[in-house]
């Protein structure tokens, strides 16, 4: 997301963003005839059980029968209305960044393959295009100029028919004959992405008032000088917050430079590699521009379509073409994080400006999404732990964090501070100094990815805690009881995690289990048994925070008087399974599942909703005035990240649902049950709204007769009552709220938006009201907003995650196996079984990949020269992930109304540790570097 103000009343007001018309129409929605949305998600009937479980997601069958879901499958003949005719695009780049960029020169094509159109820094410039401040500067690197990074774009070539691109591109991919250089030139610098500090001092017990923490006070910025962070303010201890915050620093300083004798200081370093997603779907769009209407009609792959459509005509209404109108049709995509806040999709728009009426497809193949495509980044971590060896408790943990961030900023500052606030995973740390400096290199862009900065901080977390457990000769699973967090206490940042905290109860659970009660009776029996490996059991449990702070997830459902529910809902289905379990959410309040499910909505006109500010930044005293105006909203809305669909997307859903069955359903219940074929038999009794309860589909409740769903769509229809309800709601970790008079009735809600229809037989005053592009637009009254100063909370929301792990470690090779391994996981309540396991057996995959194999030089000989391919970055199989034999364990939820809880990130990292410990216990000797590749073992057996 940009941090750049784009507020825009008029965006979600009538679908305009600074006078043009904008739609967003996912591909396979009711927008396209031709690419309907049942050719997508399946009709209810077929993907669900007779139980109210999903037989199976509920786009599986266009999945699994080729149809064209994903934006890559998609052509200029699939799309209604456009031309025929499809052209391509390719970016050139420039891979040295120690030279002068000098120019380019197509000769080698000769003249039957020359581009029909190059762009060029100066056409960009010429023509008046406004890049995104996000994504600058030099999106195309003028002549003159040293390369930011390797793999610098430096034009975009246009071919208007595919066989003349397709032999233009054999002649340009790998040769660096068209990119003139000039002189040698020191290498790009610019001050760091970002630099933070994370302090705090407690109280006297984890629940008294913390002397000074993040949230209480403020967490601390540096001076930058010679491109460096310098902690420059003077230690005070009652001088101003940032003074107060360099006295604990310096105090906890003090403390480990002459700990007291009966403290074990621990001091390693860690390192972490850069990684490629290797999503399902490289990055791609699909563009025609056409010129006679000012119209782009623009077909993409991202994470953030309502990022998109606004960056977009922020960048082309201020140039020559004259946008009028953009037409943005996401698909459903792929990508682990990696399409969110990615530069890609604006050299694809750009491309197809310049397409001269003809459609423009820029899309990556494997070797250009290994040069260009968004990576994970390398962290450089030195942990120091103080562990009391009498009582075994923590007592100050100190972090310094180094964060290549590659060739532009992207999410480099907030991957950092993500990573080192999560640096103490399950554990309370009575005192706590994390720093952590993002920087800029010559390497590929980095960004978002799965994890977000807290695999590369937390699996060395867990590995650091082992290795303790060893020195001080205790279970590493007890020294983890000992420390982990309770109910109650404060993260790294003073604030309380919300809700029941389970860890104990994980923990618990692998202490009993047979692999770690007899890890050493077993290991000498395996070394036994096998003389060429070395046996290992390792244990990691981890906790990762869902959310950004700053969500805000938008949904509205209505049902018709036949009894078919449709939702719309601003999440892009990603893979996750979001469009199956929120038309699941939904039957909470109704009883059924939606029928219809519109995915990656962005327009809410009904809404009206404006924004201002960066949410992160605003003032209290902003905010506060902001919420004069009850269309304001702190952000206008999510992207489809940051494991946010099961907690912050489901809100949304479930809260349109509740309107609904509040001021619909249960009054049309309480209706029929006193009049009609099921009249009189509510008489006799006190019948309680909280007494409803839906069986197969049918409102009963106090032995009331059951109700189909159908009659009472009709009744509520029939009585004009709500029918329809468009939400929107806000979290800065706590939800907004506000009053809002529904249908005559007050009630306080968790939305800061909500617009309501009414059934077809509301008399017409009522029906008057729906003047807001066919909803009744409420006012809120007396909203409560999340206090900005929540945002040094930095997460309040929590999943964990348990892998325990078997290894074999060959003698002579040195390569490491895993054998076996299962998992806890704790989420609150489940929604979909089967996509709860999905996404663990996916993410265990994944952090495998990242312990054992995946790696690749940061800068020369690495991805961004553009000849790396899966032939040479090695991605787990399944003969590496026990596929066949691997288990796992979903904790119940404590009661039937636990929320649901993100784990799509958090699956992924403890096995990282768990593998890396299981190592340590397999050869003896600690490998810290990750990934753990034969030649690292050697290394430690022979150091």
């Amino acid at each position: 997301m940009s941090n750049r103000d784009i507020s825009r009343r008029s965006f979600l007001q009538g679908g305009l963003v600074a006078g043009v018309g904008v739609t967003l129409a996912p591909l396979g929605s009711q927008a396209f005839a031709a690419l309907m949305e049942n050719r997508v998600t399946t009709s209810a009937q077929k993907w669900m059980k007779h139980d109210g479980q999903a037989r199976f997601r509920n786009d599986a069958l266009s999945k699994v029968c080729g149809n064209k879901v994903f934006a890559r499958d998609i052509r200029a003949k699939d799309m209604p209305g456009w031309p025929q005719q499809q052209g391509h695009a390719m970016l050139l780049k420039a891979t040295k960044a120690d030279r002068i960029y000098a120019g380019f020169d197509l000769a080698l094509l000769g003249a039957g393959l020359q581009p029909d159109r190059i762009v060029t820094a100066d056409d960009l410039k010429k023509d008046g295009i406004a890049w995104p401040e996000a994504h600058s500067p030099d999106p195309l690197l003028p002549p003159g100029q040293v390369p930011m990074f390797i793999g610098h774009p430096v034009a975009i070539l246009i071919w208007n028919d595919f066989e003349r691109y397709r032999k233009a591109k054999a002649k340009l991919q790998f040769n660096d004959q068209a990119i003139r250089y000039g002189s040698q030139a020191p290498l790009y610098q610019r001050d760091p992405y970002g630099s933070f500090r994370f302090v705090r001092v407690g109280g006297n017990t984890p629940f008294d008032e913390d002397e000074y923490s993040s949230l209480k006070n403020t967490m601390l910025f540096p001076t930058i000088l010679a491109r460096k962070p310098v902690w420059t303010a003077e230690p005070k201890q009652h001088g101003n917050l940032t003074e107060q915050g360099m006295f604990y620093a310096q105090r906890i300083d003090q403390q480990l430079k002459a700990p007291p004798e009966d403290w074990l200081l621990f001091d390693e370093r860690y390192k972490t590699p850069s990684i490629e997603p290797a999503a399902l779907e490289p990055d791609n769009g699909n563009g025609w521009y056409d010129p006679a209407t000012g119209t782009l009609h623009f077909v993409v792959a991202t994470q953030c379509p309502f990022e998109v459509a606004q960056e977009c005509v922020h960048m082309i209404k201020p140039s020559r073409f004259a946008l009028k109108q953009l037409n943005v049709h996401p698909g459903y995509t792929v990508g682990y994080g990696s399409k969110d806040n990615n530069i890609f999709v604006f050299y694809a728009a750009v491309a197809a400006l310049y397409g001269a009426g003809v459609p423009i497809r820029l899309a990556n193949d494997r070797y250009e999404q290994f040069q260009s495509g968004i990576k994970r980044h390398p962290f450089d971590i030195r942990y120091q732990l103080a562990v009391d060896k009498r009582d075994l408790s923590f007592k100050i943990f100190r972090a310094e964090m180094t964060v290549d961030g590659g060739g532009r900023i992207n999410y480099s500052p907030s991957v950092a501070a993500v990573g080192a606030t999560a640096a103490q995973s399950i554990y309370y740390m009575p005192q706590n100094d994390l720093s952590v400096t993002a920087y800029h290199s010559r390497g590929v862009e980095a960004g978002s990815m799965r994890g977000y900065g807290t695999l590369q901080s937390m699996a060395a977390t867990e590995m650091m805690v082992d290795e303790i457990a060893g020195r001080l000769g205790v279970d590493a699973i007890e020294l983890r009881r000992k420390n982990a967090l309770k109910s109650g206490m404060k993260n790294t940042q003073g604030a309380v995690p919300a809700g029941a905290l389970r860890l104990h109860e994980i923990l618990d659970k692998a202490a009993e289990h047979e692999w770690w009660k007899n890890r050493d009776a077993r290991k000498r029996a395996e070394d036994a048994k096998d003389h060429d490996n070395w046996y290992g059991v390792g244990f990691a449990i981890t906790q990762k925070d869902f959310g950004t702070g700053s969500e805000a997830p938008m949904a509205a459902i209505e049902f018709s008087a036949d009894g078919q529910i449709t939702l719309r809902h601003i999440g892009t289905e990603l893979g996750t399974g979001m469009s199956t379990s929120q038309a699941l959410v939904v039957s909470d309040f109704l009883g059924r599942v939606a029928d219809h499910v519109q995915t990656a909505q962005t327009e809410w006109p009904e809404l009206a909703l404006s924004t201002s500010g960066n949410p992160y930044l605003i003032s209290q005293a902003e905010q506060d005035a902001a919420l004069r105006d009850p269309r304001w909203v702190g952000k206008l809305a999510s992207p489809s990240s940051a494991t946010n669909s099961a907690f912050y997307f489901s809100h949304a859903t479930r809260e349109a649902a509740r309107v609904l069955f509040n001021h619909g359903l249960w009054p049309a219940a309480m209706a029929l049950w006193s009049q009609g074929p099921y009249g009189g038999q509510a008489n006799p009794l006190v019948v309680r709204r909280e007494n409803a309860v839906w069986v197969n589909g049918e409102l009963t409740g106090n032995g009331l007769a059951p109700i189909p769903f159908a009659t009472l769509a009709q009744k509520a229809h029939e009585m004009g009552l709500v029918t329809g309800a468009s939400v929107h709601g806000f979290n800065r970790w706590s939800w907004a709220e506000a009053d809002f008079v529904i249908d005559g009735v007050r009630e306080r809600l968790p939305l800061d938006a909500l617009a309501v229809k009414y059934g077809d037989g509301a008399v017409n005053a009522k029906k008057a009201q729906m003047s807001s592009a066919g909803f009744h637009l409420l006012d809120r009254q007396n909203a409560e907003y999340p206090a900005t100063q929540l945002n040094n909370a930095m997460v309040t929301y929590y999943s964990p995650v348990a892998t325990i792990v078997e290894v074999k470690v060959n003698k002579g090779s040195g390569e490491v196996q895993v054998l076996n391994h299962h998992s806890w996981v704790e989420c609150g309540r489940v929604l979909v079984p089967e996509l709860v396991k999905g996404q663990l057996e996916g993410g265990i995959a994944m952090g495998i990949g990242h312990a054992l194999l995946e790696e690749m030089p940061l800068y020369e000989g690495g991805p961004g020269e553009g000849d790396w391919n899966f032939n040479r970055y090695r991605l787990p199989m399944a003969r590496h992930v026990a596929v066949w034999k691997q288990t796992s364990e979903i904790l119940p939820p404590l009661s039937p109304t636990d929320p649901s809880k993100g784990i799509a990130e958090v699956v992924m990292i403890p096995v990282v540790g768990a593998i890396g410990n299981a190592v340590a216990h397999a050869i003896g000797k600690r490998v810290r570097d990750l990934p753990i590749t034969p030649a690292r073992v050697k290394e430690a057996l022979n150091g």
